[in-house]
């Protein structure tokens, strides 16, 4: 019988959490997140430290939308525990009625993980800027 691999599929559990961030289960998105993780937003300035911190960065984005979706384009497990994201986010503003309002931003994200959580996720609006740098941490 062979044996299953022990190994955590970084790929799985990324979708896991973007499928529960669009269900707006924090509880499970935030899951993925070891406990003194970091999320650091170039080009937005913003860095979060802590699960704590990361869940209230997450619940003022999702808060800014009335409809709110993120669509993983493209996961990538580039080994060394690194994961390189593609990620599509669209939605409606509070506030805003019509197909007017919808926007969409597309940007990347690094993850590094250990033991199966994220201790540094990088989000990057320069896709190629965010696949260099996961492409050096790998």
């Amino acid at each position: 019988m062979p044996e299953e691999s022990t190994t955590p599929d970084l790929v799985e559990l990324s979708r896991q959490a973007f499928d529960a961030a669009n269900r707006h289960d924090l509880d499970a998105a935030m899951s993925v997140f070891g406990p003194d993780a970091v999320w650091k937003t170039t080009g937005l300035g913003s860095i979060y430290q802590g699960v704590a911190a990361i869940r209230g960065g997450y619940e003022t984005m999702i808060g800014a939308f009335d409809e709110f979706e993120v669509e993983a384009e493209e996961i990538l497990n580039l080994g060394s525990g690194v994961t390189f994201a593609v990620i599509r986010l669209s939605g409606r503003p509070v506030g805003s009625s019509g197909h007017g309002g919808h926007v969409q931003m597309r940007y990347a994200s690094v993850g590094e993980w250990v033991q199966a959580r994220i201790v540094l996720q990088m989000s990057y609006l320069d896709i190629d800027e965010a696949r260099a740098t996961a492409e050096r941490l790998a």
